[in-house]
């Protein structure tokens, strides 16, 4: 047969071919192959058997949303409406069962339209109408423990570390609308640097931050065993940790050498975008002896000390493998000491560190002595006490400062009240005199407030149940996690996407902004709605000091999640279900 525009023809599609019919989306008829795509607009090629004999082309097309334009390159395009256009060829010809390929523009704002029926001179080509797939329900099942389910959201908030993850994914892997990214991770400096934790609702991998998390994750799984053991979440919370401290063995390349983040912030952030087709550079920054970093060092030593108490009875040589890399880089830390954010400038707009190494020695050498049951670590760690001023003016516990877990560990390692008084002091002034939102939440910082309030419960839920002042500690502690959960009187609301009365629906959180494939990203930040899919288990930052918030994606103040944000949330959600 002779056609004109319309190719008639038997062919195998391209390498840059992409089918356009994904699990997790509304379904495209899969005839439908991009062999273009830029802002706003996509050409694709269009194949099918004809299903007649055809001596002039009419196909019939409906959209999965409104479509700007449409451009038949071998003849005319005609719109019914917005969703619905018929494309004619009248000089078209082939013989019934032979292959068409029609090749057309489509022009759209906002969120990819998919082709979802076709009908080829009054033949039904494809009809994906009804093939919309059901949107990922939540893992984790209601228990009906009160006044909060403590136990369903201890497991979604493992549940949201699965969401942060980047590299390969497991088949296990429970958030499905997520997949393999950055697999070229440290190609630039000859190491696989894959794996590990997206930071936030970016793509960045900061190294400081994703130690201070699994620290803070492993010590929960430690000092609140039952809790996790009681909801089911023992094995969930290993599997988080471990998705980490592989990230970290792999990132310590040398003898005094690790890596520290993969990723440009400006660069990184200026993409609103899937993590899986991401194609910008992503650097590899890295601290050694010329370029040294004690908090980097200091923390990630303490994170794999930790973690090697969680494995050694369920894997020795993985928690003995931990232990000497944590030596190496806290004598790495203490030998060659420097402030990270000098030799990893990078990250001085994000995770600068205000407080000094100080603390990050202290705490290293802590985490080695509980692990190893070597004195010469406490004594070190009692060096660092005495050589810098951890006792000075304290707010709050986070991933820059470690101050409070020093004073609790220091207390569980000697039983000294040297120690202990600072964490007494601390605690005290939560209750007393710490600011706090008209609706009850401790209020310690504008970022991430929520947060922080979180993270202090930990601590006091950690200090109750060591014998610190254990009524009232534990009921300050539980009356935060129920801010977080639900009891601020102005919204009663939570603050945890997907879980509770009014969640968060708009997370300022790129993966879970965007529709699944085919459709694209684009618009996905203005998008009034609520994401796509529910990222189920984060702790968004929260109100501001006079208690308003607004559930909006561009407010990454209030909005934004991170790995950090659930850390010591996780630890007291598995303390509270202990309590119950």
């Amino acid at each position: 047969a002779d056609m004109t525009g319309v190719l008639v023809k038997t062919c195998l599609l391209g390498a840059l071919a992409l089918t356009l019919l994904h699990s997790g989306a509304k379904a495209q008829c899969d005839n439908v192959v991009v062999k273009n795509e830029w802002q706003g607009n996509y050409e694709v090629d269009l194949t099918t058997e004809a299903p007649v004999d055809i001596d002039g082309l009419t196909v019939e097309l409906s959209f999965s949303r409104p479509v700007e334009s449409v451009e038949f390159y071998a003849g005319t395009a005609t719109k019914i409406d917005d969703t619905h256009y018929i494309l004619n060829d009248p000089s078209a010809t082939a013989s019934a069962g032979e292959e068409l390929v029609v090749t057309f523009h489509v022009s759209y704002t906002s969120f990819m339209p998919l082709v979802v029926t076709e009908t080829i001179n009054d033949v039904e080509i494809c009809d994906a109408t009804f093939t919309t797939p059901t949107p990922m329900e939540n893992p984790c099942a209601e228990t009906g423990m009160k006044p909060y389910d403590y136990s369903q959201v201890l497991c979604m908030s493992y549940v949201f570390y699965e969401a942060q993850r980047s590299g390969k994914l497991p088949a296990d892997q429970r958030v499905t609308w997520r997949g393999d990214s950055a697999l070229d991770d440290g190609s630039d400096v000859g190491h696989d640097l894959t794996g590990g934790y997206y930071d936030a609702g970016d793509h960045v991998k900061f190294g400081f931050p994703m130690a201070y998390t699994a620290t803070v994750l492993a010590w929960g799984l430690i000092d609140f065993a039952e809790g996790h053991e009681a909801a089911g979440q023992t094995e969930y919370g290993r599997v988080a940790l471990k998705w980490a401290t592989d990230y970290f063995l792999k990132a310590h390349t040398a003898k005094d050498e690790l890596y520290g983040q993969v990723g440009k912030g400006d660069v990184d952030h200026s993409y609103w975008g899937r993590p899986e087709i991401m194609t910008m550079e992503r650097p590899s920054y890295k601290i050694d002896e010329a370029h040294a970093g004690s908090e980097l060092a200091g923390e990630t030593a303490a994170a794999l000390a930790a973690a090697s108490i969680v494995f050694k009875d369920v894997d020795s040589a993985y928690a003995s493998e931990m232990l000497d890399v944590a030596k190496e880089l806290y004598d790495f830390a203490d030998n060659f000491r420097e402030k990270y954010d000098n030799s990893i400038e990078d990250v001085k707009a994000y995770y600068q560190s205000w407080s000094g190494y100080g603390d990050e020695l202290c705490w290293a050498a802590l985490w080695l002595a509980r692990a190893t049951g070597d004195d010469t670590y406490l004594s070190r760690a009692k060096g660092h006490w005495e050589e810098f001023d951890l006792t000075s003016y304290l707010a709050s516990f986070s991933w820059d400062d470690k101050r409070a877990g020093i004073y609790s560990i220091f207390w569980l390692l000697t039983g000294d009240t040297e120690y202990s008084q600072y964490l007494v002091k601390f605690l005290n002034y939560l209750k007393t005199t710490a600011p706090y939102t008209p609706e009850g939440l401790v209020y310690l910082d504008a970022w991430g407030a929520n947060r922080h309030a979180a993270n202090v419960a930990f601590i006091s839920l950690w200090a109750a149940k060591n014998g610190f002042d254990k009524e009232a500690n534990q009921e300050w502690a539980r009356s935060q996690i129920g801010q977080l959960l639900g009891d601020n009187s102005r919204y009663h609301r939570s603050f945890v996407v997907g879980f509770g009365q009014d969640p968060p629906q708009r997370p300022h959180h790129r993966s879970s902004s965007c529709p699944s494939p085919p459709q694209d990203c684009t618009g996905a930040l203005d998008n009034p709605d609520p994401s796509p899919h529910v990222l189920y288990g984060a702790l968004v930052g929260g109100p501001a000091g006079d208690g308003s918030y607004t559930d909006d994606r561009h407010d990454y103040q209030h909005n934004e999640v991170a790995c950090d944000y659930n850390a010591a949330f996780t630890g007291a959600l598995a303390a509270l279900v202990e309590l119950s």
